[in-house]
């Protein structure tokens, strides 16, 4: 080989290179990926025909940020880390709830910065995801969105969730107990009777607020609809997919037990000093070395309610069991890309949507878990496409309340005006 083709020999390495890094860049960030409205799942009815129409972002294009929107992953890792961009700080009031057990129950109260549209007086009763509370930016920015669009807004902490607020019981939040949730609800309906409710859950909350209204019908009193964002709808089917490799869904489940292990342990003190308690030193010594959800599920989470076992635990803390109950309108919004919710699980919201004339299912084809945002090609705009789904969703349901009440009057009003003139006659 003569010195003439040794640089031709480099160059053609270099080159070879660049091509190896920009295809690992095109598959990773999936930027051949196409945008596309989202896939819509509905029954035939009135109310589906003017919510679609009424909510143009469920039925046009959802656009991520060109250059990294298109990956699930950093969807996902910014939701997580940053939440969002710009965030601002809504101002509410701390509500204190003692529960039955001992255990104290806040929420944080924000009120709505102007009228509706419909002119009717209505909260957002939302539930955060895991370990989440009303300080997350997340939270901060769908809050305030929402008072300016007239919802008063309350918001749950998650038993256990807040920075600097002790337990008083030796007790936690865990996957699908609506104690807490049931009391803000309670709360909010004896401090403001002429409110109506719309219900929002976040990821795990999604579980929670659906599981609240599907056990008891009583609970869907005064609640317009609900809308679940994110959520997985059966742990006992999750938690095998959790440890499957595909999706790094395997590391995602290292990250989420070590902030649960965090969360869990600031509380050692209580859970341990408590006479009532169900958490023993072995039980804090085996979360410890927990390395999943499950572990730590199986070692403290289920042992809050007296779970015998971890599958039961499972089975009766998934909203799975209770969302074919929910007849008041329901929206579940889930992402294609989101590597924690398996595609095998969003058989539950596909075939209840096909089923239920209450129900409508929105999975888009990017977004991650929990991001959703929206951008032109680097930065993300500090509102996201969820956050704007779940406004326009709701100011829907709100004006088509408003509009069969207005009807049903105007019914009565006529049956009246001829059962008189046949008695007259």
């Amino acid at each position: 080989m003569n010195s003439v083709e040794l640089p031709a020999m480099f160059d053609g390495m270099k080159l070879a290179a660049v091509a190896t890094i920009l295809y690992i860049i095109v598959r990773c960030l999936n930027l051949k990926s196409p945008t596309a409205p989202p896939e819509i799942i509905y029954q035939d009815t009135p109310l589906s025909h003017y919510l679609l129409k009424s909510c143009p972002m469920l039925t046009k294009e959802y656009i991520p940020p060109l250059l990294w929107g298109k990956s699930g992953h950093l969807q996902t890792v910014l939701y997580g880390k940053m939440g969002r961009v710009n965030t601002p700080t809504p101002c509410g009031v701390r509500k204190f709830l003692p529960m039955q057990d001992g255990a104290t129950a806040t929420f944080d109260l924000f009120e709505a910065l102007g009228d509706h549209s419909a002119g009717d007086d209505i909260t957002m009763v939302i539930c955060p995801g895991i370990g989440n509370h009303s300080e997350k930016n997340y939270i901060r920015t769908f809050v305030d969105y929402s008072q300016r669009q007239g919802y008063r807004c309350a918001v749950l902490n998650h038993l256990g969730a807040l920075p600097n607020m002790e337990l008083t019981s030796p007790r936690m939040f865990t996957y699908g107990c609506t104690w807490e949730f049931a009391a803000m609800v309670g709360y909010v309906k004896r401090a403001h009777p002429q409110t109506l409710l719309v219900v929002v859950g976040f990821s795990l909350g999604g579980n929670v607020v659906c599981k609240f209204l599907g056990e008891n019908r009583l609970n869907q009193e005064r609640v317009l609809c609900c809308i679940s964002v994110c959520q997985g709808y059966s742990a006992l089917r999750a938690q095998e997919t959790f440890l499957q490799w595909d999706q790094c869904r395997r590391l995602y489940n290292f990250v989420l037990a070590d902030n649960m292990k965090k969360i869990i342990l600031s509380h050692r003190d209580s859970l341990l000093g408590m006479s009532s308690s169900n958490i023993s030193d072995a039980d804090l010594n085996r979360l410890s070395a927990a390395t999943s959800l499950m572990q730590i599920d199986d070692s403290i989470m289920r042992k809050f309610h007296g779970y015998n076992s971890l599958r039961e635990y499972y089975e009766k803390e998934s909203c799975v069991h209770y969302i074919h109950k929910v007849t008041v309108p329901l929206l579940l919004v889930n992402s294609s890309d989101d590597p924690l919710v398996h595609q095998s699980l969003l058989a539950v919201p596909r075939t209840l949507a096909e089923k239920m004339p209450n129900v409508v299912f929105a999975l888009t084809q990017h977004g991650g878990h929990m991001g959703f945002f929206e951008g032109a090609v680097l930065f993300p705009q500090p509102l996201t496409w969820m956050d704007k789904v779940i406004i326009e969703y709701s100011d829907a349901v709100c004006h088509w309340e408003k509009k069969r009440l207005v009807c049903q009057r105007s019914s009565q009003n006529v049956t009246a005006f001829c059962r008189k003139n046949l008695v007259r006659t």
